[in-house]
């Protein structure tokens, strides 16, 4: 089993000090979990009024303030974390995900496919996309709009991952309806942890979610309260590929045939 905790809370737009005592505080709620996941650029907010500002709040992964506090949480509990940040590398910057655990900084990903205003500041992400092996299951990650491109999802299942956790700013429904499909059509727990609040023009609209391999929403925040969802996952369901006796949802497939 993994418990994992989805952390759905309102980052200040460029507070970082607030935002990552506000962080702290929610993670002393949660010490008990295996992996907690918060959602997309967690520390900065999002709607940036220009690339410059975006810019001026991008932290280097090896000295970042906000990573170096969750790094100490995960070693002192034993934990995996996942978060958004906004990733400061020679080229530019990325809308990043980035998984620590005890033993330290595990993965980066960086967001392929960005959204809207998102194309303003960051470069889209050209990170592998790469399965960690965790002591406690097999982890992938996304980032919020990559739901609607299912071949990085596809690709990470075929990897063996039990749970893609997917940091999100939701704004749309379109995920609610998307991410239960994607998670049955390839048999794997999917994690979305999303924002509340408000920042100029965007509503961000919470309903963070843990998805089962069925394609079942097992747990939902609501849609504007600061809250932790928590579950008991078991993985080993992420393992078995039928759909009936007789049908496989990777080795039924004719990829000869798709053209």
């Amino acid at each position: 089993m993994l418990k994992i905790a989805i952390i759905q809370f309102k980052p200040i737009l460029g507070a970082v000090a607030d935002n990552i005592q506000a962080i702290r505080s929610l993670l002393e709620r949660v010490p008990d979990a295996q992996l907690l996941v918060l959602p997309e650029l967690a520390s900065t907010g999002y709607n940036f009024r220009d690339k410059d500002h975006a810019y001026s709040l991008a932290e280097e992964p090896a000295d970042s303030a906000y990573l170096n506090m969750l790094n100490t949480y995960a070693r002192r509990n034993e934990q995996y974390i996942v978060t958004g940040f906004n990733e400061k590398a020679e080229k530019g910057i990325y809308n990043s995900s980035a998984l620590t655990g005890p033993e330290g900084m595990i993965g980066i990903y960086r967001k392929m496919h960005l959204f809207m205003h998102e194309k303003e500041y960051f470069l889209p992400g050209d990170s592998e996309l790469k399965v960690y092996d965790t002591a406690y299951g097999k982890i992938g990650m996304q980032i919020c709009f990559d739901y609607l491109f299912p071949e990085p999802w596809r690709i990470l299942a075929e990897q063996d991952a039990h749970l893609i956790v997917h940091p999100s700013n939701l704004l749309t429904q379109n995920a609610t309806k998307a991410l239960p499909g994607i998670a049955l059509m390839n048999r794997v727990y999917i994690a979305t942890a999303n924002r509340i609040g408000t920042e100029g023009n965007l509503t961000f609209n919470g309903g963070s979610m843990i998805i089962d391999p069925s394609g079942n929403v097992l747990k939902k925040a609501s849609a504007a309260n600061e809250e932790i969802i928590e579950y008991d996952l078991d993985i080993s369901l992420s393992t078995d590929k039928m759909i009936t006796p007789l049908n496989h949802v990777f080795k039924d497939r004719r990829a000869e045939q798709y053209k």
